[in-house]
This record gives C-alpha cells, structure tokens and sequence, in this order.
C-alpha cells in the first residue's frame, strides 16, 4: 500500500522524507519554495504516520521499500531527488544503497550519521522515557522540542515542529525511535555511493552536530556539508530562508550533472 504524501508545483520530484518527530507539515516551508522553483514538491508520511498504514516489521528494510514505492510512482523511468530529516535521512541513505540507480541526488537535514551513544542517551532515551509514563504526544512535544531548538530558531517554525510532533501516533514512535537507533550503516557501505550530497544542520544540533555531518561529509565521495547558525535540530523549520538558499543553490547547481 502506497503511503500518503502532499505535493506541489511539476517538473522533476523531489521527495522529502521526515523525521520520527514530525510528518510531512515538517517540511511545510519547503514544499511551497520547492514548487515555485520549478519542481514538483513532495512531503510523505512515512509508514504509521498520519494516514500511511504501518508496516510489519518496523525498520530501514521495510521503509525502503514502501519509499522506493512511492518513488516509482512519482518518476518511474528517471532517478530522483530525496531530502531527508533526522531519520529521513538515514532512510535517504538506505534507499540510495539498496536502490542506486534511483536516486540522482540528496540533501541530508540534521540527520545520516548512526547516533553515537551520546545522541542516543540525550536524544531518544529522554523520549522513550516520555512514553513510558504515559504522557500523551502533544505534552512531549512542548517539552522536547524547545529543548532542541537553537536560539535564532524562527518562533512560527518551532511551533510548527511541535505541532507536527504533536500529531504521532505513540505506537509508531516508539516503533521509529527504535528503527533510529538500530540504523548501522557504517563507512564502508556509505564510500560506495557516488552521487551528489548536500549535508545540512544547524549549529546548535545536540542529535546530529555539526561534527558528525563533517565527519560523514568525508566518508561520501562527493559530498559537501553546510552549517545554519543559531538553530538546532529543525534546520528546515528554524530558518527556513538560510535552508532553502542553501537547498536551491545545491540543487542549481546540480540541475545539469547525472
């Protein structure tokens, strides 16, 4: 079953894959940006979000699969762009590894790197933990989201970030936190893709910092890291005029290359 989506605008898709904390309003800016540039903008709602039916068992392998799905139908005879938050970027990556010839390009939002041990106990534990004492998604939201934000974060794009949060159905974020921490794609896998990436984050991001993207930038043949100061974790929402300069730019650039 082929997962829900918004899109916007026509000529050559570019898929926008969120976040465990979000859904597709997570890149709400960036559809509207997208398509009066000349493409076609797509947000999904990844399995067991919003109105995407879940998937059995839950993780990178399954996700993949329903991604490449929707890819097929979006553009079914030429290779895409795929632009990944948090764990939309982890799967942004898994696509591209399993699927190569489908994806043209990336551009990777505060995300890509397997979350070292500091992420994983300052990052999920804290959320999980949030879950088991019952507290309902929006009381999470207004608690954590604040929490990892920068302090030049746009007030309306933080409300925005915990509003989509808000919207999670429990069951599949405890399901999406899992999968995040599971992902184990290391070095040796990830030097093998040979397509353009764009790695973005903000400054103050206490899941993915600025070194990990740096770190990961290395690792990938041909990719380049970018780094939005005065925000944290919601690069895409925070500022969205710096992220999308920074997305348009990358993708001018590359409107002639593979």
């Amino acid at each position: 079953m082929l997962p829900t989506f918004t899109s916007l605008g026509s000529g050559a898709a570019v898929l926008m894959l969120h976040d465990a904390d979000g859904g597709h309003l997570s890149f709400a800016p960036q559809v509207e940006t997208l398509a009066s540039a000349g493409y076609r903008a797509v947000a999904w709602d990844m399995p067991g979000y919003g109105h995407s039916a879940p998937i059995e068992p839950y993780g990178f392998q399954g996700l993949a699969q329903r991604c490449l799905a929707l890819m097929d139908l979006l553009q079914p005879t030429t290779a895409l762009t795929l632009v990944g938050h948090g764990l939309g970027a982890m799967l942004a990556l898994e696509v591209a590894l399993r699927h190569p010839a489908r994806v043209r390009r990336m551009v990777l939002c505060a995300g890509g790197p397997p979350l070292d041990a500091a992420a994983v106990r300052d990052w999920v534990a804290p959320r999980l933990q949030a879950l088991d004492a019952g507290h309902g998604m929006e009381q999470i939201a207004q608690t954590l989201v604040p929490q990892g934000i920068g302090p030049g974060a746009l007030p309306e794009g933080v409300r925005l970030a915990s509003h989509a949060m808000a919207q999670v159905h429990r069951a599949t974020y405890r399901r999406a936190l899992q999968a995040l921490v599971a992902f184990d794609r290391r070095a040796a896998a990830l030097s093998r893709l040979h397509l353009p990436v764009l790695l973005l984050g903000g400054a103050h991001d206490r899941c993915t910092p600025p070194e990990a993207l740096q770190a990961l930038a290395h690792v990938l043949p041909d990719a380049r890291h970018a780094s939005l100061p005065q925000v944290g974790h919601w690069p895409q929402l925070e500022d969205p005029d710096g992220f999308d300069a920074a997305l348009l730019d990358f993708l001018a650039r590359r409107r002639t290359l593979h």
